[in-house]
């Protein structure tokens, strides 16, 4: 980028999360990440040009993708903030972009394909993002609710997520069929996602995104409309299916195509890997999930080495005492910051999240010896499976013609078209060391509700608690004497 050159009007908005704000060159296929605040917490924000530029460099876990720190025009800055704030959704439009700094990250587009997956078709690539969060069941000695040996997290706070009005269906996905390795489960896994797709599914096409939860009344929601959106990818132009018909052949023919592409060898630099662990049997299932029993205990319930998502696997997978094991450390690594605030810098507390914060990760002693080391490496462990347990995985493919030179590693082999696709990984954000106590109170929360929810001795306690909450306003009787205002937690 020439940044004496920057003109808001070359760039586009693509979308946002809790803490940043994401655009897109309209003709290359780069975006820029720049911070959010919240207006109160915006006097919190980085003083000066330079902390800032800190500050960006130490938001994300360093990958094979190329990041790069930038500072930009503050003019530029100012006219995009304007530019894009039409375009945002409203639930977003809490935080403000910062237009102080001039920094951002910049980073490839991964909603298209490099230049080296080009192929004659003309047809613009699609691409699917999907949050697959944590995929594995708990089995540390320290968990003192078995219902977490049983019931995945992501179940238990759907049910949580419901009550607090942060969904308004309840979703049939399950992490662990998606990472079971078996094709069915995880065909019903996307295809649960595709129904209710929540902050964990979209679809984009040609960089614009055509398909999630959001409100956006640009943003396609019905499947029956999205399946004749993607007709054109998946059946022959002379098809004769009718569109009820082709509508469950292209959503079929998708969800394969994004299975074949999650299960694919995803090469990369050897260096610099974490330490592997994988499933045992008997913790590869969810009692909250709906499939038929046989298939769960029939299936097959491995991840071929080095796929996708068996590289995430192993890395959420560094969480092997569980929030509850991991609180005594977290004290005694508190305790000592307490007495020696300037050994935060040492401790990697806030980064730098480079080579020797992965030495901190990989080279933590396998059993408490009682040190600050070793509580500070589990700690540490913990903050990278937490990115682990909330990254996203993009999965760009394009059709090509059966003359299309292709790299065999890059091609997915299905029945129809001919596809080829690029698999990354993306918000590798590493999770800030206060955010842990506050993962701790949420564990609790989640587990009591799903406890008070499912547990048949605790429906009488429910319609209690119903009935409580339908008024404010209790113990006024007919005789006319004061009431009480009794407060609720809400």
């Amino acid at each position: 980028m020439e940044l004496d050159k920057m003109d808001e009007n070359d760039w586009k908005y693509h979308g946002e999360g809790n803490k940043s704000l994401v655009v897109s060159h309209v003709q290359h296929a780069r975006v820029l990440r720049l911070l959010k605040y919240s207006t109160e917490d915006a006097e919190n924000s980085p003083k000066t040009t330079e902390q800032a530029f800190r500050h960006i460099q130490n938001i994300t876990y360093r990958t094979s993708l190329t990041i790069e720190a930038v500072k930009l025009p503050l003019d530029f800055v100012r006219q995009l903030s304007l530019k894009v704030q039409q375009e945002r959704p409203e639930s977003r439009c809490d935080k403000v972009m910062d237009t102080l700094s001039g920094c951002a990250l910049c980073l490839p587009n991964l909603t298209q394909l490099s230049s080296c997956c080009c192929c004659r078709e003309h047809r613009p690539p699609l691409c699917i993002e999907i949050k697959p969060k944590c995929g594995f069941l708990p089995a540390s000695r320290h968990i003192t609710k078995d219902i977490k040996r049983k019931v995945c997290r992501f179940c238990m706070h759907q049910h949580f997520k419901l009550a607090n009005g942060k969904w308004k269906r309840l979703s049939r996905y399950c992490p662990l069929d998606l990472f079971s390795g078996n094709k069915q489960r995880m065909s019903l896994a996307i295809k649960n996602l595709i129904e209710e797709p929540q902050n964990n599914f979209n679809i984009f096409k040609g960089g614009e995104c055509i398909y999630s939860c959001n409100d956006d009344a640009d943003v396609l929601q019905d499947l029956d409309e999205l399946a004749q959106h993607l007709r054109p990818y998946f059946l022959p132009s002379g098809s004769l299916l009718n569109r009820q018909q082709s509508s469950k052949v292209v959503l079929h023919e998708l969800i394969q195509v994004i299975v074949s592409a999650l299960l694919s060898s995803w090469d990369c630099p050897r260096s610099g890997q974490l330490r592997k662990t994988h499933l045992s049997e008997g913790r590869v299932t969810c009692e909250a999930s709906l499939l038929h029993r046989d298939l769960l205990r029939n299936g097959n319930h491995c991840l071929p080495k080095d796929c996708v998502l068996d590289k995430i696997l192993g890395t959420q997978m560094l969480d092997n005492l569980d929030i509850e094991g991991l609180s005594p450390l977290l004290k005694r690594v508190e305790q000592h910051l307490q007495m020696f605030p300037k050994e935060r810098c040492r401790l990697q507390m806030d980064g730098p999240y480079n080579a020797s914060f992965l030495e901190k990760v990989q080279n933590c002693p396998a059993e408490d010896d009682g040190s600050l080391e070793y509580a500070v490496g589990k700690v540490h462990q913990y903050r990278v499976a937490m990115t682990a347990k909330d990254c996203s995985i993009m999965v760009a493919i394009a059709t090509c013609g059966e003359d299309d030179g292709l790299d065999q590693s890059l091609e997915i082999q299905t029945t129809k078209p001919r596809f080829t696709c690029s698999v990354s990984i993306l918000d590798l954000d590493p999770k800030p060391y206060e955010s842990i106590s506050h993962q701790s109170r949420l564990d609790s929360k989640i587990v009591n509700h799903y406890l008070r929810r499912t547990q048949p001795n605790n429906q009488e306690l429910d319609n209690l608690e119903e009935l409580a909450n339908q008024s404010l306003f209790l113990g006024r009787d007919r005789d006319g004497e004061d009431c009480t205002l009794v407060f609720h937690p809400v």
